[in-house]
């Protein structure tokens, strides 16, 4: 299957759960004014935003030491790149606390922590070259399929909330990640 084709079906596949988590008022499943389970998720999606927030503040410092330890100058570039598209994300997920009404915190991200721990032991235990570089874009794609799918979550809850100026701001990252993330065939010129 091409790269297009798979994506297209990534974004099938992510606005159909999407659409999913929307019906959630329709079908039933949240009732109409049930405050305590509007409530419930509403923390969660807090919760969630300090998150995503704390994930890509460590990945402004994270990129970096990618960049450092890169070989292949088209990897670099794309490295950089993202550095440069993520310090926007920070911004707009600061403009979602805004918006929401809440003061900007971070709350750390275990699964964010893990694959950048795993990303360090690529980079510690491989010689500088095409290897190394070959585990920092294996290691850099289940980043963008962690972020791809934490912002999906995000869009669909605030979405169902009601906050439908952050589900903009929410799909706009979302977006960015889905064209930056994995795309094997780019990822195999780079290293080959």
């Amino acid at each position: 299957m091409k790269t297009t084709q798979k994506k297209a079906a990534a974004n099938g596949a992510a606005k159909k759960k999407t659409d999913q988590l929307s019906k959630m008022k329709s079908n039933g499943l949240q009732k109409k004014n049930d405050p305590a389970l509007e409530e419930g998720l509403g923390k969660l999606f807090i919760d969630l935003v300090k998150d995503i927030y704390w994930a890509e503040k460590a990945l402004i410092k994270a990129i970096p030491k990618m960049i450092k330890k890169a070989s292949s100058e088209e990897l670099i570039a794309a490295l950089k790149d993202h550095l440069s598209v993520t310090d926007g994300q920070v911004k707009r997920v600061e403009k979602v606390f805004e918006l929401l009404g809440e003061k900007a915190v971070a709350k750390k991200c275990d699964a964010m922590q893990g694959l950048m721990d795993e990303a360090e032991e690529i980079m510690k235990d491989n010689d500088k070259g095409v290897v190394r570089d070959a585990g920092i874009i294996g290691a850099a794609q289940k980043v963008e399929h962690y972020e791809i799918a934490s912002y999906g979550t995000l869009a669909a809850f605030a979405r169902i909330l009601g906050h439908e100026r952050v589900v903009s701001l929410l799909e706009e990252t979302l977006n960015e990640e889905k064209k930056s993330g994995p795309d094997i065939d780019r990822s195999s010129r780079i290293i080959c």
